[in-house]
């Protein structure tokens, strides 16, 4: 007797109640693997792209906008802060580090971020191809860019102004790019990263006319007037008012010691213009937000994983109490009472692992399809495939609710009286 044949012939003869399990329990098992995944890449970002970054500084408006723009390059700045100020900053004895980063331009929707050397130590990012930038007009692509824009060394483009990909606002100047990072599964992946001078230079165009004239005329003095040392104090306050106008969108910092993070901000947030911002703690108080629509979303994806376990109860017993005659003529043929509970219990085993490959092909399609539609395409997708831990967890939590459900079921099995209902269908 082929147990599995006769529950999958059991499975065909009633389509409906089949399909209707198999959906309701696929649906509960989408929500409850999305939620996780959803949960757990958000946490993964938090973590794997804050590093030992203590403090950011810009300036003044949301610090979680602050954050957001600045370390996951998910927002729009709050705006830009003088040059001089990060000099400033980073003379004092607590900062450890200041990692300027600049940005405003993009190219085909991926940011180009203009920064120093120390920025890719935070991402602990390495060189897979080429160099790091050298010169202005230089720069160096995450594996995602280099990837999804099919980009190598040696070749150039053009960025366009703003944040979101626009063919309006196109700079003159060409970009070459001298590296390929090697992956990393952080921000920089996602990020053109060039020198700060390179940033300046693209935006830049009025004040570098202006030096240019400037310097014929001072060439020109130094011609008619021969005064050296005239002409020599006049290019260093040049010189320095030009360093003065330079700007930069935030200053990411870290500390020599945590005793800092309890007066740096609050003496940057109250005895200047600046702003400073806390990304370990805003991004924890954005996750205590969000965790509510989590747990919400959680709480429904248990009362349809309840629902579809009463479902499938609903039919296997419905199969058991209008096939009674059948099963107990196969126990007179010398089917075991343990055979007969088989043949109910594979009947569930097969509608939770077909709900269950459901589910998760669901989980996988709808995730992305709500990333599409909701214009967050692949440039920030920040989305982790899930650990075998969780997907074994909710796999376990499913099937134990199923079998629970078998164990009801077939209690009929273990009272059934064969006589009884062999007379009974007789009659």
């Amino acid at each position: 007797m082929n147990i599995w044949k006769i529950s999958i012939k059991n499975i065909k003869s009633k389509p409906f109640y089949t399909f209707l399990s198999i959906i309701t329990l696929a649906l509960s098992i989408t929500l409850l693997l999305g939620i996780q995944q959803l949960k757990s890449s958000f946490q993964h970002q938090m973590h794997n792209n804050l590093s030992n970054i203590d403090v950011v500084v810009g300036a003044k408006g949301s610090p979680l906008q602050l954050i957001l723009s600045s370390v996951l390059h998910l927002d729009n700045p709050t705006g830009n802060i003088p040059f001089k100020e990060a000099k400033k900053i980073a003379k004092n004895p607590m900062v450890k580090s200041v990692v300027p980063i600049s940005y405003g331009d993009n190219y085909k929707g991926f940011r180009i971020v203009g920064t120093n050397p120390a920025f890719y130590a935070i991402y602990k990012a390495e060189i897979a191809q080429g160099q790091k930038p050298k010169n202005a007009m230089e720069v160096v692509l995450g594996s995602d860019v280099a990837n999804q824009l099919n980009l190598n060394l040696g070749d150039t483009f053009s960025s366009s102004h703003g944040l979101i990909e626009n063919t309006v606002e196109v700079h003159d100047e060409k970009l070459t790019v001298v590296g390929i990072l090697k992956p990393t599964t952080k921000v920089i992946d996602r990020l053109i990263v060039c020198n700060l001078e390179t940033v300046w230079d693209v935006h830049d165009h009025g004040p570098d006319e202006h030096s240019d004239e400037q310097n014929k005329n001072d060439r020109e003095e130094e011609h008619n007037h021969n005064d050296e040392i005239h002409d020599h104090e006049h290019d260093h306050h040049e010189q320095h008012a030009h360093e003065a106008e330079k700007e930069v969108t935030a200053l990411l910092i870290s500390f020599r010691s945590p005793m800092a993070l309890l007066t740096f901000p609050k003496k940057i947030n109250e005895q200047s213009n600046l702003q400073a911002a806390l990304p370990k703690f805003e991004l924890d108080r954005l996750f205590q937000y969000t965790s509510i629509g989590f747990e919400t979303i959680n709480w429904i994806a248990y009362l349809i994983l309840f629902i579809s376990a009463l479902t499938i109860f609903i039919n296997l017993y419905k199969m058991v109490k209008e096939r009674a005659f059948d099963l107990a003529l196969l126990r007179t043929y010398g089917a075991s009472t343990f055979q007969i509970i088989k043949i109910v219990a594979y009947e569930g085993i097969i509608i939770a692992f077909s709900a269950f490959v459901l589910g998760a092909f669901l989980t996988k399609t709808a995730l992305y399809v709500i990333l599409k539609f909701a214009n967050f395409s692949y440039k920030q997708n920040m989305i982790q495939p899930l650990g075998l831990t969780e997907i074994t967890q909710t796999a376990g939590l499913v099937f134990a609710m199923v079998a629970f459900s078998i164990i009801l079921a077939v209690y009929p099995i273990l009272k059934m009286n064969i006589s009884t209902i062999l007379s009974q269908e007789s009659r």
